[in-house]
């Protein structure tokens, strides 16, 4: 089974946010930036999110995202189940229905793969997904909302781009 791409950045931004220190509060942009997506995509994530209860969205001063206790512990099986929605595998309905839906038992299967298919998400936990090594990984991303630092230059003190 496939994923659509909004389960896939739900639970990537799921698992960015749950490596984090509990005094950090990224913001929408900054996860956006650290895992290479569209800020639309990631606020319409965040936005379903919040409303699960997995992600604390705050705007303002002193705002940002932070997982729940509720992020940390639920399955991915839960979390997908939510993001993905109640939809079928395939359309036998519609404004094209097919023919063989009287007699056909290819859904029924597909709904039995389907529910297979979550019922082994059920198995792992956020928590799960962010211990090593994926944690490593996961704090290895750039802190996009620490100031930068520079090195001063030692040198000659002229300013060779000015010439």
């Amino acid at each position: 089974m496939q994923l659509t791409q909004f389960t896939d950045l739900g639970l990537r931004v799921v698992m960015r946010l749950a490596v984090d220190r509990s005094d950090t509060r990224p913001s929408s942009k900054e996860i956006a930036q650290q895992l290479s997506i569209s800020y639309t995509h990631v606020t319409k994530v965040i936005t379903r999110l919040s409303e699960m209860g997995v992600v604390d969205a705050r705007r303002g001063r002193g705002g940002g995202l932070a997982i729940t206790e509720l992020g940390r512990t639920a399955s991915v099986g839960w979390i997908t189940r939510r993001l993905e929605g109640e939809g079928e595998v395939v359309e036998c309905e519609g404004s094209n229905p097919c023919p063989l839906r009287a007699a056909c038992s290819l859904r029924s299967a597909l709904k039995s793969a389907r529910e297979a298919f979550f019922a082994s998400l059920d198995t792992v936990t956020v928590t799960d997904l962010t211990a090593p090594p994926n944690r490593g990984v996961l704090l290895a991303l750039p802190d996009l909302g620490a100031p930068e630092t520079r090195t001063p230059q030692t040198g000659t003190g002229t300013d060779s781009s000015a010439r």
